[in-house]
């Protein structure tokens, strides 16, 4: 229960462009779940991130790698039928920078796999330092 409690308390602070909350509980969704074995690598933060948000499929509908616009997007959050959340695209950073995801999904055009879709988007970019062992976010919200 106290999983599912913290993963709902990350996507309210995703949704609410919260980044240092976002941060801090991916941080420790990460030391939680990830064996020390395979802490430092892009896949085990992929899945952290999944793992992390899993209380985001009541309302969402969650895909990986998406092929969108000029390359394909992490993860795309797509609201479910009769959900007033914002769509969120996902980008992933290992040991780069937080806000060079944010600027990869808008260059790279990742809100046009959301052809379908009208309304607020949220643009979050996640990077993981390998040396503090931190995670950093950035978020942006536009409409589309």
């Amino acid at each position: 229960m106290k999983s599912i409690k913290v993963s709902d308390e990350l996507l309210e602070a995703t949704i609410n462009c919260e980044d240092e909350k976002v941060a801090e509980l991916i941080d420790k969704a990460h030391s939680d779940k990830i064996s020390i074995l395979k802490y430092n690598d892009e896949n085990s933060l992929s899945c952290v991130i999944s793992l992390a948000y899993y209380s985001a499929r009541k309302t969402y509908t969650i895909e990986r790698e998406l092929p969108a616009g000029k390359g394909f997007a992490d993860l795309i959050f797509r609201p479910r039928k009769n959900n007033s959340n914002p769509a969120i695209i996902v980008e992933l950073k290992y040991d780069k920078s937080a806000e060079g995801a944010l600027e990869q999904i808008k260059k790279k055009q990742y809100a046009d796999c959301l052809k379908d879709y009208s309304g607020e988007i949220l643009l979050v970019g996640i990077n993981y330092d390998k040396d503090d062992k931190h995670h950093t976010c950035k978020s942006e919200k536009i409409n589309k």
